[in-house]
């Protein structure tokens, strides 16, 4: 293949802002991709030069203890023998997960501030710093998979993705006093700033592969590609020209202004460098699906899609925000998963909530049999080239404790960790373990993370 710069010019290799599609991850293109991120080389990628993929998914309301833990032979065997009754749907990759116990999220507990164990499960189960408890003074903090997205973002199209299946959210009325942001929202930018998550597919599908049928989304990218350059031609010419024209105070808001529109050039530029347009043989969704189900599975086939194409290396799903009272029909449970958490010992509540938690580990499963059957550039699977971490920012959803929190980390890092066990981290922050998961996407320069003590061992 000849070198992108010499094969494509500026405007023939723009692909528009926010809805480019890469190729996947081909042998004959690793010439191509080192050439486009030579200034990241070392980056979110595996000893063999393949892409490090990292995601962090978040299913509601905790788990049942005794059905989520698999039993252990000995203090000092942590081979994975066997699958707990709620895990059971991963028994066919045993070998490429590990079931971490002991991880706490103490920044999560109520102390002084009383209720509100759902909002502060959620907002700091990738910050592990404390919330402000408020319904409008936001004070969070920084997200692991941000802290991951800003030093490796550039490696591709996207920097992160984040997306979600709650299709409706709340503005107001939330849970115990808190902002809704907090209960909403699992990625933040800033303290105060929520990276919002997607929960329309088509719109994800859209943004990542373009608009219109198969066949018919290469052309409609190039006419969008071309489109979105002359406005911006047009908008910075006309915007410098007043610029000279106006008073400092709104020369000054001007000047913010076209920072924001710099800000849309460096994300064209941003994707001249990378490979050419592909358009996938898939239908485009049609939106929120009406079966929840079917509306999970896609959700998880985009960000397979995502992972698939190295249009991100960095992604968060939020399956449902803690507290979520939905219903689960469809496998013959009519009551509310949130009020069967409270299930005051009866026998008949908690087997419901198992059932409730076995389900979403189950369409997890489906997400790595995708991710463990799709063969890599260098040979391997996916999978093996990835860290998923599934867990919940409750542990037992019953008394909402954030202690022993219900984790469940995917894949082998490329060889980086050793998967296939099931070990028990005795009282650690979960930060810790995304102090080590950073390190391991090359984030080499991060010494504490939230509450973090040190790097997690024994990974």
């Amino acid at each position: 293949m000849r070198p992108i710069r010499s094969a494509m010019k500026r405007r023939q290799f723009l692909r528009g802002v926010g809805v480019c599609m890469a190729l996947p991850a081909l042998e004959s293109m690793q010439s191509v991709r080192a050439m486009a991120v030579s200034a990241t080389r070392g980056l979110a990628t595996t000893a063999s030069g393949a892409p490090l993929r990292t995601a962090f998914i978040y299913f509601p309301n905790g788990a049942i203890p005794s059905a989520w833990w698999p039993s252990a032979s000995s203090d000092s065997d942590s081979q994975l023998h066997s699958m707990s009754q709620t895990l059971k749907p991963l028994e066919s990759h045993r070998g490429s997960i590990q079931v971490l116990k002991g991880l706490d999220n103490l920044s999560a507990n109520g102390g002084p501030d009383g209720g509100g164990d759902h909002a502060r499960g959620n907002g700091t189960f990738l910050t592990g710093v404390r919330l402000k408890k408020s319904a409008s003074d936001i004070q969070a903090g920084v997200s692991i998979d941000q802290i991951i997205a800003k030093k490796v973002g550039d490696t591709t199209r996207f920097a992160s993705l984040e997306l979600t299946c709650d299709s409706k959210r709340q503005t107001s009325g939330c849970d115990s006093g808190y902002s809704c942001a907090y209960q909403y929202n699992i990625s933040w930018s800033s303290a105060t700033t929520p990276m919002s998550p997607e929960s329309n597919p088509r719109s994800v599908f859209e943004r990542l592969f373009g608009t219109g049928n198969p066949g018919e989304r290469r052309d409609n990218l190039a006419r969008r590609r071309d489109e979105q350059r002359s406005l911006l031609d047009f908008v910075l010419e006309d915007a410098r020209s007043m610029q000279r024209r106006l008073p400092s105070t709104d020369r000054e808001k001007l000047a913010q202004y076209l920072h924001g529109i710099r800000e849309i050039e460096k994300r064209i530029e941003k994707a001249e460098r990378f490979g050419s347009v592909s358009d996938p043989s898939v239908a485009t969704p049609e939106g929120v699906p009406d079966s929840y189900e079917e509306y999970i599975q896609l959700t998880y086939d985009l960000l397979f899609l995502a992972f698939q194409t190295d249009s991100t290396r960095v992604a968060s799903l939020l399956l449902a925000h803690d507290g979520s009272n939905r219903s689960f029909d469809h496998i013959g449970i009519v009551e509310g998963h949130h009020d069967l958490t409270h299930h005051q010992n009866k026998a008949d509540q908690i087997k419901k909530v198992e059932e409730i938690d076995q389900w979403y580990v189950r369409m997890f499963a489906g997400f790595l049999d995708k991710l463990a059957s799709t063969q890599d550039v260098d040979g391997k699977s996916l999978l093996h080239n990835s860290m998923i971490l599934y867990g919940s920012g409750n542990a037992d959803g019953n008394r909402h404790t954030h202690s022993d929190l219900p984790i469940v980390l995917a894949g082998n890092a490329g060889g980086a960790i050793t998967p296939g066990r099931f070990v028990d981290h005795k009282s650690k922050p979960l930060t810790n373990l995304y102090l080590t998961l950073a390190q391991q996407m090359g984030v080499q320069d991060l010494e504490r993370f939230g509450d973090s003590t040190s790097h997690l061992s024994n990974l």
